[in-house]
């Protein structure tokens, strides 16, 4: 469905209209160029740490007006500031964005489930809050439902990628969540699979479903082709659980993706997708 994906949205979708695609482009470009700095590659913490500093002084240069740095300006700022001065986009939800991926290379653990959705309200809502910008969209309401799909999102994407990030020492499952069935943060870093690690990705798995089903109605308020783009980003989300669910939670051993064959589910789903006010089954 989409040219291109930085994990926490796709963007220029056939779905995305015309004009609204450049900004979107830039602010995909903005936020996946981050994400490398802060994840990809070979460098120590300390110089990710710098290389995000600089980039985050670039981004304060193109909001007062000035010049950036040449090291990212055509592929990154020269866009994003013609977005900036367009679309008057906040420019304190693009440093949200760069909080969390500077959160990344010290932190990778989490207390419980307020303080991972507050890692979420950096690394993930910006981006939901961002878009309804560019669609004029500023309701409390929208905003709202906004922020529980991208959190979501975000969660599933733990949830899917537990064999991923043990490896590279992270867990995103709250320890109040580990206590409570008796594992350790250890077991997940190993991907160690067991009866009380399904337990506990059944219950994350539900969590994360909740919070994408508060925030579905949304797809009802936006106008013509972001609704359906949303539509299939909130069934893509749920096809996800759904993998975990059908392999009885084991993606500590195995991750799920979408593929080719998901597409027609998914269309099919989302034209299903009802009204609050008219059905009790939204999704």
């Amino acid at each position: 469905m989409s040219i291109e994906h930085y994990e926490n949205f796709p963007v220029a979708s056939w779905l995305c209209p015309p004009k609204l695609r450049p900004a979107v482009v830039a602010i995909y470009h903005f936020a996946r160029t981050a994400d490398d700095l802060a994840d990809e590659g070979e460098a120590s913490p300390a110089r990710r740490s710098a290389d995000l500093q600089a980039y985050r002084q670039d981004l304060q240069h193109i909001v007062e007006g000035q010049a950036p740095s040449p090291r990212w300006a055509a592929a990154v700022f020269d866009p994003l500031a013609r977005c900036l001065n367009q679309y008057r986009l906040p420019p304190a939800l693009l440093n949200d964005l760069l909080d969390a991926f500077e959160q990344d290379l010290f932190k990778g653990d989490y207390t419980d489930r307020p303080e991972l959705l507050d890692y979420c309200r950096r690394s993930a809502n910006p981006v939901g809050r961002l878009l309804l910008h560019l669609y004029g969209v500023q309701d409390e309401l929208a905003l709202r439902r906004s922020d529980a799909i991208c959190s979501s999102l975000q969660l599933i994407n733990f949830w899917q990628d537990f064999s991923r990030d043990g490896p590279r020492g992270r867990v995103y499952a709250p320890h109040s969540d580990l206590t409570r069935h008796a594992l350790s943060t250890a077991e997940l870093l190993a991907c160690r699979d067991s009866p009380a690690a399904r337990a506990l990705i059944a219950d994350l798995c539900a969590w994360a479903e909740q919070l994408m089903q508060e925030g579905a109605p949304l797809v009802h308020q936006l106008p013509g082709r972001a609704g359906w783009e949303l539509r299939l980003v909130v069934q893509g989300g749920l096809r996800i659980v759904e993998k975990i669910r059908a392999m009885d939670y084991a993606s500590l051993l195995q991750r799920p993706a979408l593929t080719a064959l998901d597409a027609p589910l998914l269309l099919w789903r989302a034209l299903r997708m009802r009204q609050p006010n008219k059905s009790k089954e939204i999704l």
